[in-house]
């Protein structure tokens, strides 16, 4: 029940002891500001890990050739490994029920001109799946299809900052740049949420890329994706049995470490996920502590005030104050206290978090932020604690008699 007296009383006191209010608050405040900062660098942390892997595709195996480091069938050790197109077509054939796309990769650079505009971007020869690995957005035009594949056409796809070098404002669609001495004919324009890097390179066809380099079959690497319902477990048993049909057929030592490199993005993904909870998890210990503590300093001070009021609660007492009419007093008088002090560092900690985000991409911290509803619940939990800190002394000092009070020093 709403009592003017009792409120008037309330802001009486805290006027009069401004240093034991302001002691009180800021604990509570720099409680809930620390929890505040803490989970949210916690989530900052995991939207980084989660960014590096989910800009590709992370249902996704990349295949790469190294050199042999055992001796085996005849071969000597060191020698080269090297993926082909039937490469492609054995995949396909063995693995028909645990793949979705496979692309090559054969990488290059090359000087790029458009009339006066020139500079020097990578170039990546891919099949038409390789827009699924990599997750590529399509802004203009189209990406490479079948066709140009099978006619090795000489056309392009190249990313927005690409365009923007070469072409200005000009639509670069159905306009040719000389790549490496070789017209390409621009038919599609995309972007990628990898950023610059990637939107700075150009995609054609790894037929293409072939012809000009004499007609050769070799490709750099083999990406291949797999039904995201295989899930983890499934991902490693496709891992393990491309690793050996691939050991088989190019006469690898089963026991060679270095013929083949394997890296599947949803182990890494999963290993990342996992070390990016722990991390989370201990900065969510760290700032429970912190909200254990600022607990602790309510505590400490409430008993400092109750202790501090004993003759004055004595006198209430002695003209006739009930028990229970002097704990609602010190207890309307902390919860009030906490409560301000708590939904202020709530607010002050949202506010630094929304201000500093964008300075911490460096130190691999994006999108620092904490749920709603956990900064809430944080902040009534510390509010309860208040409470309870202020309740404990309330009751004790209600129970003392008048004449011991008033005799306290």
């Amino acid at each position: 029940m709403f009592s003017r007296d009792r409120w008037s009383e309330i802001f009486e006191t805290i006027s009069k002891n401004k240093l034991r209010t302001f002691l009180s608050g800021f604990t509570v405040a720099l409680g809930i500001f620390i929890f505040i900062i803490l989970f949210g660098l916690g989530n900052g942390l995991k939207n980084t890990f989660q960014e590096f892997f989910l800009d590709d595709a992370s249902n996704a195996i990349f295949l790469y050739p190294g050199r042999t480091s055992m001796p085996f069938k005849g071969f000597k050790a060191n020698r080269r490994i090297e993926f082909k197109n039937d490469d492609l077509e054995d995949i396909k054939q063995n693995f028909t029920l645990f793949t979705e796309y496979i692309t090559p990769r054969i990488s290059r650079s090359a000087l790029t001109k458009y009339k006066n505009e020139s500079n020097t971007y990578s170039t990546r020869a891919v099949a038409p799946g390789h827009q699924f690995v990599e997750k590529t957005i399509i802004m203009k035009g189209r990406y490479l299809n079948q066709t140009d594949i099978d006619e090795r056409r000489k056309s392009a796809v190249i990313g927005r900052l690409v365009a923007k070098d070469l072409f200005k404002d000009e639509d670069p669609i159905g306009k040719y740049i000389d790549v490496g001495s070789s017209a390409f004919k621009v038919i599609g324009v995309f972007q990628d949420e990898g950023g610059d890097n990637e939107e700075r390179n150009i995609y054609i066809p790894y037929t293409t890329r072939q012809l000009l380099e004499k007609s050769t079959d070799r490709v750099d690497q083999i990406v291949v994706t797999f039904p995201k319902e295989l899930g983890h477990a499934g991902a490693v048993a496709f891992e393990t049995s491309l690793k050996k049909y691939f050991k088989d057929k190019k006469s690898i030592d089963p026991r060679d470490p270095n013929g083949i490199y394997i890296q599947n993005l949803t182990d890494d993904l999963k290993r990342s996920q996992q070390f990016a909870v722990v991390l989370q998890l201990i900065v969510s210990i760290v700032g429970l502590g912190t909200l254990i503590a600022g607990i602790i300093g309510i505590s400490n001070i409430m008993v400092f005030v109750v202790k501090e009021r004993t003759k004055e609660l004595g006198i209430r007492k002695a003209i006739g104050a009930t028990p229970k009419s002097v704990i609602q007093m010190i207890l309307q008088e902390s919860i009030f206290i906490t409560t301000l002090s708590g939904y202020l560092g709530l607010f002050l900690g949202i506010v630094v978090l929304k201000n500093i985000g964008l300075r911490l991409e460096d130190y691999f911290i994006k999108n620092p932020f904490i749920d709603m509803g956990t900064a809430i619940a944080a902040t009534v939990i510390l509010i309860v604690f208040g409470a309870i800190a202020g309740y404990i002394p309330a009751k004790r000092a209600a129970r003392i008699k008048p004449i011991v009070a008033l005799r306290d020093e």
